[in-house]
């Protein structure tokens, strides 16, 4: 449900009524790096607060450019000229790329509010245990900041302080990985179960999602066997920890469900004036359709590839989710057809414009942590449990039994768990993280670009040219690189 009081996930307006304004309108920085301002546990909250807010800068678009343009999943439609998330898309993208310059900037800006939570809230008179949790929760944001970075960058500047220091040479990406799992062990010492907090605070984070993200963190280190035992945790216990499947996938993206048992990490989102999700907007027809919606605000920027659209069995319930090939005029009621598949997750029927959803952004889903046990499990040869782990995914997507696998080997089983992924979480910005780990980047792009040249576009050849083994990582920014001498360039950059 929407909470009048929930903004960006579940942080809360600290300097403003709560039905007046959002904090997103403030700058919360400028006021809590003032020393005097860590009084009360009102300021704690605030500074916590504040390293929550960091997360729509990454999430509510950035996170799935950078994790899908460059992949299988997503393409730019004819509504987006921007060269750069065409370079993208294309793979020619270098240093002087603006959104890969924004990844780097948002997630340091969000380590250091985090920083600066962790640094001042243990001067500050309070329940000692409350004074924790929120030293918990800054902790995994910082944890989970750091993970894009490393995954992204590789080796990054490690920065601990409260203020910031712009030129430290890079550290060793086991240094970033060493300080994230610190973290992430405090956190899950120190968090509440879901069910333990109050209803003012749903949505903030709790043990079992740290510890979802911490297994998602060893499966991304190739530490199947810790992956698996952190995984299971949560999955063994899913009840004891407030986590569980929707039986309909649609649910996740529906108002009343949204936030609901499978909402593990995520943003939550309110209709204007406060803040909201464009992305109807953003994938909304324009230039596929005959004629006019009667909805302003459409751009057709973002859309999936052909290749993801043929993948789906049309049986399987979740294409009818993912993607959307018939609109209705919002007057009229008459059914327009698309030329091409267009994204279907944050589509709204009956709004006006498309500027006004406010459909949530998942970080993570509870579907993302039976894939990844699933994985872990087949990795450490326990092939039958993985096996009912993804066909409990198989069985939701198609309704019954009928999807299901049959007993495979483990290379199979690799095979089938990196597709199923796909096919379960378009939009949701996991792709280009899946591939790298998996080493089947460089082959799948080169794949991709055959298919969609042959079923699409042509100059979808161009894919294949221009990727390099190098590309399992991201350029440092240039723009970083001449603020600070001591960073040194990835190699191919």
């Amino acid at each position: 449900m929407k909470k009048s009081f929930i903004y960006i996930f579940s942080a809360f307006c600290f300097s403003c009524g709560i039905n007046s304004c959002s904090f997103l309108d403030e700058n919360p920085v400028d006021r809590l790096v003032v020393d005097n301002f860590y009084t009360s546990e009102k300021d704690a909250q605030a500074a916590v607060d504040a390293t929550y807010q960091q997360l729509n800068s990454l999430y509510n678009r950035l996170m799935y450019m950078m994790a899908e343009l460059p992949t299988d999943m997503m393409k730019n439609g004819l509504g987006m000229p921007n060269a750069n998330l065409q370079d993208l898309e294309f793979l020619r993208f270098n240093s002087q790329n603006t959104f890969i310059k924004d990844m780097w900037k948002n997630c340091y800006s969000g380590i250091s509010r985090a920083n600066t939570a962790i640094a001042k809230i243990p001067e500050i008179k309070m329940n000692e245990s409350k004074k924790n949790r929120l030293i918990a929760e800054a902790r995994t944001l910082r944890a989970l900041y750091y993970f894009n970075l490393v995954r992204f960058f590789g080796d990054v500047p490690l920065i601990l302080k409260t203020v910031e220091d712009s030129k430290g040479p890079r550290d060793s990406k086991e240094l970033i990985y060493d300080q994230i799992i610190e973290d992430l062990t405090f956190a899950e010492e120190h968090l509440p179960l879901r069910s333990e907090y109050s209803a003012s605070d749903e949505g903030r984070i709790n043990k079992g999602a740290a510890k979802i993200l911490f297994g998602k963190v060893y499966l991304t280190k190739g530490d199947f066997q810790k992956a698996k035992d952190k995984l299971a945790e949560v999955v063994e216990h899913e009840s004891e920890y407030g986590f569980g499947l929707h039986k309909d996938y649609h649910a996740n993206w529906l108002r009343d469900t949204e936030a609901g048992i499978e909402a593990v990490l995520y943003i939550e989102y309110k209709e204007p004036p406060f803040q909201h999700n464009g992305e109807m907007a953003l994938a909304g027809p324009k230039y596929s359709i005959p004629g006019s919606l009667g909805i302003s605000a459409l751009n057709e920027a973002d859309i999936p590839t052909q290749e993801l659209y043929d993948q789906f069995d049309n049986r399987d319930l979740r294409k009818k989710t993912n993607f959307k090939t018939e609109f209705a005029h919002l007057k009229t009621g008459e059914i327009l057809k698309s030329s091409i598949p267009l994204s279907g997750k944050f589509w709204v029927e009956g709004l006006e414009t498309g500027d006004r959803c406010d459909v949530n952004m998942h970080i993570i889903r509870y579907a993302d942590a039976i894939l990844m046990y699933a994985e872990a499990l087949n990795e450490v040869g326990k092939s039958t449990k993985a096996l009912a782990m993804l066909n409990r995914i198989r069985e939701r997507a198609f309704g019954d039994d009928s999807g299901n696998f049959k007993p495979m080997s483990k290379d199979e089983f690799r095979t089938a768990i990196l597709n199923e992924r796909r096919l379960e979480f378009p939009h949701e910005g996991h792709r280009w993280f899946d591939l790298v780990r998996t080493g089947t980047f460089i082959q799948r792009m080169k794949e991709h670009s055959a298919y969609e040249a042959k079923v699409a576009e042509a100059n979808k050849t161009e894919i294949a040219q221009n990727i390099k083994e190098h590309m399992i990582l991201m350029p440092i920014p240039q723009s970083e690189i001449d603020l600070n001498p001591n960073l040194v360039q990835n190699a191919g950059y």
